[in-house]
């Protein structure tokens, strides 16, 4: 099996997702994750297919073909992935006021650890009692094995004391 990760952009319109779905089964593939989202008038995602050695370069080629002005699709390959033998899963939570470089500064210091982040939400929001925009972030990261927890948890605590929000971390 080959694995196709496959990121889709276009018009927001009604649709979308099943034309990249029809050329996907009619191809012989598997859909099988995929996070995607309306953002402004542009829906976009990302989608992890399975398909078949003999079927994957005809389903890569019908995939490319399928795109039009109003819908971008471009495909590439996975290379195959291990166990989770990389280090340990942990989810992180981070809710503030919104202001820029939230996620620099995070994602600078994970990966100065080594921490790998392995999907990432945001969104922002009216804070209820204030008005202010609150800023929302939750990720899933791997946590290299010699990196402790405590490491981890010491430098965002520093993160999260420069930029003035709260950060969880819950070790799975």
């Amino acid at each position: 099996m080959v694995t196709l990760i496959l990121t889709v952009i276009g018009d927001d319109r009604p649709g979308l997702v099943e034309s990249v779905a029809d050329v996907v089964v009619r191809g012989g593939g598997t859909w099988n994750r995929s996070s995607m989202s309306r953002l402004g008038s542009k829906f976009a995602g990302i989608v992890e297919v399975a398909v078949s050695d003999e079927l994957a370069d005809q389903l890569s080629a019908d995939l490319t073909t399928a795109a039009t002005d109003d819908l971008q699709i471009a495909v590439e390959r996975s290379a195959p992935v291990g166990d989770d033998a990389r280090g340990t899963v942990t989810h992180l939570e981070l809710v503030g006021l919104d202001r820029p470089g939230i996620v620099h500064e995070v994602s600078v210091a994970l990966a100065g650890l080594g921490v790998s982040i392995d999907e990432l939400t945001t969104t922002t929001s009216s804070a209820p009692m204030s008005a202010e925009e609150l800023f929302e972030a939750r990720a899933v990261l791997t946590v290299p094995a010699d990196v402790s927890h405590d490491d981890l948890d010491d430098r965002l605590g520093q993160i999260a004391e420069e930029l003035m929000v709260d950060i969880d971390l819950v070790v799975l």
